[in-house]
């Protein structure tokens, strides 16, 4: 596991101990196995950003405390200059870089999705809504049994609590995805 998901992983932890939470009541709350919770927290395995939104929500703090170790601090506006957002790698073959990080009590989560070629996507599963606009090569998005592929211009807008995922067609492929995790379940 990369240096990044150990931090995350380690930020969570904390703040659970924190909190005085044991990892049954997280996982219960979470909505998975406590087994899964324990991967997730011990960085055997990465987290999904929709098991993120949701350890966030439970732990009442903005994901990007739980990505950085800082919260954000911008009420009124925040510009993120080129290729200068919050860079994380999920995994091998994925990265974003959050672009309104440091945006206090936003609605959405927009992010710069980098992908190489892959033969599988990784399926996950979030609260709230989703679009996804391909800036660059091609990708094709898995949600539920269906399969769409999206060339560069293409946009997609969909209900990520049908388990979706990504994954690059060409070697390399770029799309910006907006996440409002807000939609349907109240502020975070």
């Amino acid at each position: 596991m990369n240096e990044q998901i150990e931090q995350i992983a380690a930020r969570i932890r904390e703040l659970r101990e924190i909190l005085e939470i044991s990892q049954q009541e997280v996982a219960d709350k979470v909505g998975i196995p406590l087994a899964e919770y324990q991967s997730y927290e011990n960085a055997t395995d990465d987290i999904p950003i929709g098991v993120l939104y949701a350890v966030a929500g439970e732990f009442g703090v903005d994901t990007t405390v739980l990505m950085t170790g800082e919260g954000p601090r911008m009420d009124e506006y925040t510009i993120v200059r080129g290729g200068n957002g919050v860079k994380v790698d999920r995994y091998a073959g994925y990265s974003f870089s959050a672009l309104a990080a440091n945006y206090k009590n936003r609605d959405m989560d927009p992010m710069i999705v980098t992908l190489t070629k892959a033969e599988q996507a990784e399926l996950v599963s979030h609260a709230g809504q989703e679009f996804n606009y391909v800036l660059e090569g091609t990708i094709t998005i898995a949600i539920g049994k269906r399969e769409f592929t999206l060339e560069t211009g293409d946009s997609i807008y969909f209900n990520p609590a049908v388990p979706h995922g990504q994954r690059a067609v060409t070697n390399k492929a770029k799309f910006l995805t907006v996440i409002n995790e807000n939609a349907c379940a109240g502020k975070r």
